[in-house]
């Protein structure tokens, strides 16, 4: 995957363009020797092995993605889409340096930094800190700026004193994007931020992404902040990528887009 920003690229835009069509992505086995051509803007034939992260394969050997090859340009908020969710959480493990493809590369552009709102959030909750406290750990400033991030996610008065082992999943995922937020970061990415989130949550957090000037890859589950935060949708499939710039409803409503989809799925076979 490639992250152009203007010129601010690690090599020269036109160039890597020219190189990663010039490259054929494709499942490469765990034992095989990937070409030293491969360019930086690929990730490639990812599987998935429970338990093995260095390891891309499931025990049925299920492809969840394959032929992976795209570039963010600056100000696209993309909805990643597959029949797998697996397939979204495994990209989003990778482009955050927590899990190794079979084969590929990525790069992030010079000037990008990430704030990541995984999945699974458990191992951030294993301590009895107050939520003051708990955020104070992800960045820099007194009890009154912490109080505000967590404030904007509708934390209010003694509930800044819970301590963060025992909040619900709702109020962990609340204070997950409260830590993010804190990062400043140009490029969010976010694995079903909706999970847990209350109707009131939802819409302050999807406010908030709305007038957010940096890139967003995201997946979810919820049609409505969908369709009023992405502006690109790339779908993950076994065979490919279907790449496209354009609102869910149309995507999703498109006859030409189902066809694609019963290709890339292998519904017609």
């Amino acid at each position: 995957v490639s992250f152009i920003y203007g010129n601010q690229t690690i090599e020269d835009e036109a160039a890597m363009v020219a190189r990663v069509k010039n490259y054929k992505a494709g499942f490469v086995k765990s034992d095989s020797n990937v070409a030293p051509t491969a360019t930086l803007a690929d990730i490639v034939a990812l599987k998935e092995k429970t338990g093995h992260s260095t390891v891309a394969v499931t025990e049925d050997g299920t492809v969840l993605f394959d032929n992976v090859n795209f570039t963010v340009e600056k100000g696209d908020k993309i909805v990643f889409l597959s029949r797998d969710p697996r397939a979204m959480t495994a990209l989003f493990e990778i482009i955050n340096e927590n899990r190794q493809p079979d084969a590929g590369k990525f790069s992030w552009g010079v000037t990008i930094t990430t704030a990541y709102l995984p999945l699974d959030n458990t191992k951030f909750f294993e301590n009895d800190l107050n939520l003051v406290d708990w955020l104070s750990q992800f960045g820099e400033g007194n009890e009154v700026y912490m109080k505000s991030f967590l404030g904007r996610m509708l934390f209010s008065g003694e509930e800044v004193l819970k301590k963060a082992n025992v909040l619900s999943g709702g109020e962990k995922m609340r204070c997950m994007i409260a830590r993010m937020q804190l990062r400043n970061a140009n490029c969010l990415i976010l694995d079903t931020p909706t999970n847990h989130l209350d109707l009131e949550s939802i819409q302050a957090f999807n406010n908030n992404l709305k007038l957010y000037k940096g890139n967003v890859l995201f997946a979810s589950h919820d049609h409505e902040f969908i369709q009023t935060v992405a502006n690109r949708i790339i779908e993950l499939t076994p065979n490919g990528i279907i790449d496209k710039m354009m609102e869910y409803d149309e995507y999703i409503t498109s006859d030409h887009i189902k066809e694609m989809r019963a290709r890339m799925y292998g519904d017609n076979k």
